[in-house]
């Protein structure tokens, strides 16, 4: 009797965990999946970056300012035997680390001029940091640390950077630390601003506030997007208002990468030169639409684009197969050109279709 009822059940027993298996493998959610979809966490991408988000605090000595109740001549006769008096001034600002041998980059504007530069790492260890090198034309700057154990953060593709992907800003505002902040990519590519020489921001509404430049933006996967640079303020002297807001801007970052690859490897950062001015030169398509178009207004003498044979007033169409529109992407695109570059030149001279080759330059640091 007891053969016989196991001989019932076993089968019964099989099918209910074979079909647990089935619901398990087939029909129902993985649990953690359920539980980051319930409840939008993007921990898992925080605790992947924050380990290669520093903070940073400087500080430099300034002349301290005269004491305007020091007004009688013997008081300022006084005051003035005691010698120049200074003071320290303090500030902060993020940085995020590139690699594993201690280089971090920041922005130039939060280094600037400071005498002692220390960093502090999410695991509570600091560190005394050194000027690689900077680049004011993108506000880029190089820092290293001497500490071992470090997490150099891994970059996203900006191919797969796009307008409506969520990002998230870490960073260091106010001196509170490690603070995250989210929001979408709003524009790429960002272009006119005259913020720096070389553009192409990438535009968020992810909150920056003051000690938050230099710090990460990056995708919900952990990968660094860009640094997080500034606040648009345009319009900003107007009382009443405060436009900008939900308006910040980061450096890609394959531009932060090649900064860095430069400064490590040649002590600054080497640029393609065309030897090329350009002016926006507005049109309209057969369609009606408004067209740029750029049209060259000077030409450096002897420099690549003069002996490729450009000539004044000529439109440049194309570089490598890519349409020019825009002076600002245009400069910025032959700057990340390697000297000896062969660049493929397609222009509009008087109507009639040129294509040359002239091979680029080396641009001078701030010529």
């Amino acid at each position: 009797m007891k053969q016989d009822v196991i001989a019932f059940l076993w089968p019964a027993l099989v099918g209910v965990l074979a079909a647990a298996l089935i619901l398990d493998k087939w029909v129902l959610e993985p649990r953690e999946a359920l539980t980051n979809t319930a409840n939008g966490s993007y921990r898992e991408a925080v605790a992947l970056a924050t380990p290669s988000v520093v903070n940073i605090y400087t500080a430099k000595l300034v002349d301290a300012r005269s004491d305007p109740r020091i007004n009688s001549p013997l008081q300022r006769r006084l005051f003035s035997n005691r010698g120049n008096r200074q003071r320290i001034e303090r500030s902060l600002g993020s940085g995020v680390i590139l690699s594993g041998d201690g280089h971090i980059v920041t922005n130039n504007h939060v280094i600037a001029g400071a005498d002692a530069i220390q960093i502090l790492l999410a695991d509570g260890r600091s560190a005394n940091a050194v000027v690689v090198g900077s680049d004011p034309e993108t506000d880029l700057a190089i820092l290293r640390i001497d500490l071992p154990a470090l997490t150099p953060i891994a970059l996203a593709e900006a191919a797969d950077i796009a307008v409506g992907d969520v990002v998230l800003a870490i960073g260091n505002p106010y001196g509170f630390g490690h603070s995250v902040s989210q929001g979408i990519v709003s524009g790429v590519g960002r272009f006119g601003l005259q913020l720096s020489t070389y553009e192409g921001y990438i535009q968020t509404d992810a909150t920056i506030h003051l000690g938050s430049s230099g710090g990460a933006l990056i995708d919900n996967q952990g990968r660094l997007v860009g640094i997080n640079t500034l606040i648009y303020t345009a319009g900003a002297e107007r009382s009443g208002e405060t436009p900008g807001i939900g308006i910040n801007l980061a450096t890609p970052s394959e531009l932060a990468a090649s900064v860095l690859e430069d400064i490590v490897k040649y002590g600054r950062v080497i640029r393609g030169w065309l030897g090329v001015s350009v002016e926006v030169l507005l049109s309209e398509s057969q369609s009606g639409g408004p067209v740029q178009q750029l049209i060259v207004t000077d030409l450096a003498s002897g420099g690549p684009a003069e002996r490729a044979g450009i000539q004044l007033n000529d439109i440049i169409v194309a570089m490598d197969g890519e349409p020019v529109v825009d002076g600002r992407a245009a400069m910025l695109q032959i700057a990340q050109l390697r000297p000896g570059h062969l660049l493929r030149v397609n222009l509009d001279r008087k109507g009639a279709a040129v294509e040359l080759e002239a091979v680029v330059g080396t641009r001078a640091n701030g010529g």
